[in-house]
């Protein structure tokens, strides 16, 4: 699940972190694209702090702060530095992710190393409100010919993981459909279920 802080402030992003492990969430990623990189790096101490151990905590871009703070790995865009970089920076235990957009882009993170990719933006999201909706055909030829774990992400929320599941989607990147939800139980729980498909 990703935490966002141009979502939700730090206290409320410590509180959706603990009650979201708590009620089956199996990994936390830091995002923070406006923050100063003080201010990021206290958050990121909190949420590690919150989690306590219970998942792997991984940071959007920021592979130094990984790095000072001891957290589980470092998500990277395509701007951001190269795999091989980051992984001598953290070490070969360290969870490295890369966003994608394009088969290219996937089949370059596989072979740089990458322990997974962040596919999309699948649907219309306002994180990345530029970004038009993806070809579905194009998710699943990735699916089909890259061997790392393939997040879905981008918009995804309960209402449309059931059509992703039909085109081989097995891992889901969540932010607002959780961090916006009243009751994160509730939220968490219904996602859970329709990623089982019970």
């Amino acid at each position: 699940m990703i935490l966002d802080r141009q979502v939700n402030d730090d206290g409320r992003l410590f509180e959706i972190a603990w009650e979201s492990i708590r009620h089956g969430v199996d990994i936390i990623q830091l995002r923070d694209k406006l923050g100063a990189a003080r201010d990021t790096l206290r958050c990121l101490k909190g949420i590690l702090r919150a989690v306590n151990g219970r998942v792997p905590v991984i940071i959007n871009d920021r592979a130094d702060l990984a790095s000072l703070t001891g957290a589980d790995g470092v998500h990277l865009g395509q701007d951001d530095v190269p795999v091989k970089d980051a992984r001598r920076m953290l070490g070969t235990k360290a969870i490295i992710g890369v966003s994608c957009q394009s088969y290219e882009h996937a089949r370059q993170a596989q072979l740089a190393g990458a322990d997974y990719i962040g596919f999309g933006s699948v649907f219309k999201t306002l994180t990345k409100p530029e970004r038009n909706p993806m070809n579905l055909d194009l998710l699943k030829k990735v699916i089909q010919e890259v061997s790392v774990p393939v997040f879905a992400i981008g918009g995804i929320r309960a209402q449309n993981i059931a059509a992703l599941r039909t085109i081989g989607v097995k891992h889901f990147a969540i932010c607002r459909a959780v961090c916006t939800a009243r009751n994160i139980k509730e939220a968490v729980s219904e996602i859970k279920k329709e990623i089982s498909g019970h």
